[in-house]
């Protein structure tokens, strides 16, 4: 079993990975007044999340940036929500093969245990989704299954009419969330929690991070940072667009140390409470 070292807060002990997340309990942490938004980023030293492909014109995720570790946490996290917010340039990569299913519990490897998790808190048996996006030109994920799980179309006021039509004739729910093309956090926030959700996952990139943060909608963050820099003369970090201000202030409330094996860099879980006041 892999063992964390706890450098904050202390004492400093050793824990195990498995689990180190789930006894968070995220599902409780929110209300349907006020939900408990939060997201999970991975970084190299130098801050980068993902590295840009100029001849294809799109962002990678290095395998270098990836283990094994880290998505154990990851899925932990995803476990605890009632809904995941995502976006429809993950449903395009989805459907292009370059990248895997995280929208559903328990159909990753090594993450058996967590769909009887949930069942044991009382949790549905997968979160429902909400695919963020401003163009609505994306494919619906061949898995998702609407009896099971309840999916969400948002995009913003300014969006193509056209568009919108087309997919509530397809049966889809679309929510208008922000008054431009793009999805904004305080109104699509508003939207679920009148839905009655209580815990919101972000698996939706950096811009989504950055709205949820102008708006003073996020509650947590968690961080991995591997011990390697990445480089590159393009690339994408975890906030883009407007300086964060005041919004960029976080207040550490875990730091566990992952130590660096032959097949991996050493690495850092982080997890930070967001406060507006």
């Amino acid at each position: 079993m892999t063992e964390l070292l706890q450098l904050f807060p202390a004492p400093h002990e050793t824990r195990p990975l498995q689990g180190l997340y789930l006894s968070r309990h995220h599902h409780r942490a929110g209300t349907p007044e006020k939900p408990f938004v939060y997201a999970n980023f991975v970084t190299s030293l130098d801050g980068r999340i993902a590295l840009h492909d100029d001849q294809l014109d799109e962002a990678y995720v290095p395998d270098a940036l990836t283990n094994p570790n880290d998505f154990r946490l990851f899925l932990e996290l995803q476990a605890q929500a009632d809904c995941l917010i995502t976006h429809g340039g993950y449903c395009r990569d989805l459907a292009a093969g370059k990248l895997g299913n995280i929208l559903q519990v328990g159909v990753q490897p090594g993450a058996e245990d967590l769909p009887d998790w949930r069942k044991q808190q009382g949790l549905s048996a997968q979160p429902d989704i909400v695919i963020a996006s401003a163009s609505l030109d994306f494919p619906i994920p061949d898995f998702i299954n609407p009896a099971q799980q309840r999916l969400i179309i948002a995009t913003g006021a300014q969006a193509d009419e056209q568009q919108i039509q087309k997919w509530q004739d397809r049966g889809y729910e679309v929510l208008q969330a922000g008054e431009k093309q793009n999805v904004e956090a305080a109104p699509l926030i508003d939207a679920l929690s009148k839905a009655g959700y209580q815990s919101l996952y972000l698996v939706a990139g950096p811009h989504m991070l950055e709205t949820m943060l102008h708006q003073c909608q996020l509650s947590c963050l968690y961080l991995t940072q591997t011990h390697q820099f990445l480089g590159g003369d393009c690339f994408h970090t975890p906030i883009p667009g407007m300086t964060a201000g005041p919004f960029g202030k976080l207040q550490l409330q875990s730091l566990y140390y992952d130590i660096p094996t032959e097949q991996t860099a050493g690495q850092l879980f982080s997890q930070f409470e967001i406060s507006y006041e």
